[in-house]
């Protein structure tokens, strides 16, 4: 997949605003940090997945949609995410997709990200999270 570079005033731009969402989503403003990174993915040119800003921009919006239990939202962000440069294979966006999946009852599809995620990370990835992810995953596989 080719990817290309963003002019250096919309990088700056880009990450100007997802400074703003990081900021939000550490206070607990989950509705605001989504509003900062939309900002942000709406700088990002068509067509946006050729675009690796897309790809970190889309996991904040998918990670801010997960902690403030949008998990529609979360997925839809998710799930884009992956066909975006260097999505496949990053351990936090499985993760995060699995946890969503896991969270809408698409138990099987859940099973299979989080497996990902443990693969490419082991299982420190889950350290900072509800531990019935792992739990489930091991209900899945001989971990």
């Amino acid at each position: 997949m080719e990817t290309f570079e963003l002019d250096e005033l919309i990088h700056e731009q880009i990450k100007a605003f997802c400074q703003l969402g990081d900021e939000h989503l550490e206070s607990g403003n989950f509705k605001a940090a989504i509003d900062q990174y939309n900002l942000a993915w709406e700088l990002i040119p068509e067509p946006k997945n050729d675009w690796e800003a897309a790809t970190w921009v889309l996991a904040a919006i998918g990670d801010a949609c997960f902690q403030g239990e949008f998990f529609t939202s979360a997925k839809e962000a998710l799930e884009y995410a992956m066909t975006c440069p260097d999505a496949v294979g990053n351990p936090f966006l499985h993760l995060r997709l699995g946890q969503v999946l896991y969270e809408k009852d698409e138990t099987d599809r859940a099973a299979d990200e989080l497996m990902r995620a443990y693969m490419a990370a082991g299982d420190e990835i889950f350290d900072n999270d509800d531990p019935k992810y792992f739990a489930f995953l091991k209900t899945r596989a001989v971990i």
